[in-house]
């Protein structure tokens, strides 16, 4: 399995008791610990308004990581391009390719905002499960509803704080034909003016989408033959079906000849299951945080986290979420990522750990790479 490359999806947690600052440190040295370990690209997430998350901006990010690291690659999953355009998204990835040529990957995602009464694109059917799992097995939960998220007031508040008066998003799929224009240098306005972007212009991006279902950002992937991440660990639900609409919309292109997939999983490693089970108990929680729209809550302790008092709606919320982390010794988690592998035909995975202490997270990547690289 060590032919099968694994990343790193790092959200900037900050863990309870600690700062942004202490956060953002201990993100940096993951990121040159994972480079140390092999991992082959450490992407940072974009997310705003979450105390507990204090990667708020993956290009800022980027650029602190690219200066204390050599050879990973580098990259957003994802730039939000409901609030921002064509032109300073490449601009900002320009300025980074500039002085990183070649090690940045640029991460696109339709979060931040579809634009205003526009509907979802239809999803494929997807593939049959079988009491809840896929046909190897895996953990495939029923399919969980976000309506509640996209209509919450804070979400609401978000979209109108990160974005200018009256504006609105431009149509997904046009806006990554822009970005695609603008980096090729072929830019042009519908009344023909050309547009070139410096930097930006020639930049050696790795292009991907990212998307948790197969509707509209993985018809985008694919119909545009560019690489497609599915989030297992957003949405177990619906990793399937993501994998499979854009293999069913792959077009080949200058870029692939054919799908190229990378698939996230939540993960937890420690030299036994009991202890790895341990450093998890605040997953639950911080997920519930998330999922009822209050925001991300600075990730608990394990005896903080046993402390809430937990409802059946709380239960219901997580309860995907949880049963779908892969929790464990090194060799379980490595057989897990493995079905997950097989399932979804991954040509990557990418890894996301969360622990209240930094030490205990690090030393999660360092046993999974070990337990990887010797299959």
């Amino acid at each position: 399995m060590s032919d099968i490359p694994l990343g790193v999806l790092d959200l900037v947690p900050v863990p309870s008791g600690s700062t942004a600052t202490d956060a953002l440190r201990n993100s940096i040295d993951l990121a040159k610990q994972a480079e140390r370990l092999g991992y082959a690209r450490y992407w940072f997430a974009e997310h705003h308004l979450n105390p507990g998350v204090a990667g708020t901006s993956p290009a800022v990010v980027l650029a602190l990581t690219a200066a204390a690291t050599s050879d990973i690659r580098l990259g957003a999953g994802a730039v939000q391009l409901g609030h921002r355009t064509a032109l300073s998204t490449v601009e900002e990835f320009g300025l980074l390719d500039a002085l990183h040529p070649g090690r940045i990957d640029l991460g696109l995602g339709r979060s931040g905002g579809r634009p205003p009464g526009s509907p979802a694109a239809p999803l494929p059917d997807a593939t049959p499960v079988v009491e809840g799992h896929a046909p190897n097995g895996l953990r495939i939960p029923p399919r969980f509803s976000f309506a509640h998220l996209l209509g919450s007031p804070r979400v609401a508040l978000q979209r109108a704080l990160l974005r200018q008066p009256h504006a609105e998003s431009q149509e997904y799929g046009e806006q990554i034909d822009d970005i695609q224009a603008l980096l090729a240098g072929t830019y042009r306005s519908a009344d023909g003016i050309e547009a070139h972007a410096v930097p930006g212009e020639g930049a050696e991006l790795e292009l991907w989408i990212l998307g948790s279902s197969g509707g509209e950002s993985a018809e985008v992937a694919g119909r545009r033959g560019l690489r497609f991440a599915a989030n297992y660990h957003v949405s177990p639900g619906t990793v399937l079906e993501a994998a499979e609409g854009y293999r069913a919309a792959f077009q080949p292109s200058d870029i692939l000849d054919k799908p190229y997939v990378s698939v996230s999983a939540d993960v937890v490693v420690a030299e036994d299951g009991e202890t790895a089970r341990e450093l998890a108990t605040g997953y639950a929680p911080w997920v519930r945080s998330i999922r009822t729209a209050e925001g991300a809550i600075p990730f608990p302790t394990p005896d903080e986290a046993r402390a809430h008092v937990w409802t059946d709606a709380d239960r219901a919320l997580v309860q995907d979420r949880v049963e779908t982390q892969f929790v464990g010794s090194p060799a379980r988690v490595a057989d897990q990522l493995e079905q997950l592998r097989e399932a979804t035909g991954a040509d990557e995975l990418l890894i996301t750990t969360i622990t209240h202490g930094h030490a205990d997270r690090v030393r999660s990547y360092e046993l999974l790479a070990e337990e990887w690289h010797k299959r």
